[in-house]
């Protein structure tokens, strides 16, 4: 059974350096463009008996942003941990995601090392 990284963002660029960052995790890794993409490819995952170990979701994306996102992905799965990756560091903002259900929240630029130490706190 496979164990899979979400990797949620509507820039291929932060999608590819945020895959850079944790691909020697021992985990696979799968990347969507917004939300809806993503649940998209979550519902594949877990049908072929595989699991969503992480999300990684920016906030602000076309079709679906990412705290309908985080919404939408809590009416199936309580307890997998999604972290927002964001320019986004309002309270507000902030608090939204909370009550959305974000486990964690990484403001960008990040640095690889940051976002590997809190992605390996949430995967323990």
């Amino acid at each position: 059974m496979g164990k899979y990284i979400m990797i949620i963002d509507d820039s291929p660029t932060i999608r590819i350096s945020v895959e850079f960052a944790i691909k020697n995790m021992g985990y696979d890794i799968q990347q969507a463009e917004n939300g809806v993409d993503a649940l998209e490819k979550i519902k594949t995952i877990i049908s072929k008996g595989n699991e969503i170990s992480l999300c990684i979701s920016d906030i602000n994306m076309p079709q679906m942003d990412g705290i309908t996102f985080i919404k939408e992905f809590r009416k199936t799965d309580k307890f997998t941990p999604v972290i927002i990756l964001t320019t986004e560091s309002e309270d507000n903002k902030i608090n939204q995601g909370k009550e959305a259900g974000a486990s964690g929240w990484i403001i960008k630029p990040f640095q690889p090392a940051e976002l590997v130490n809190v992605v390996k706190k949430f995967l323990k």
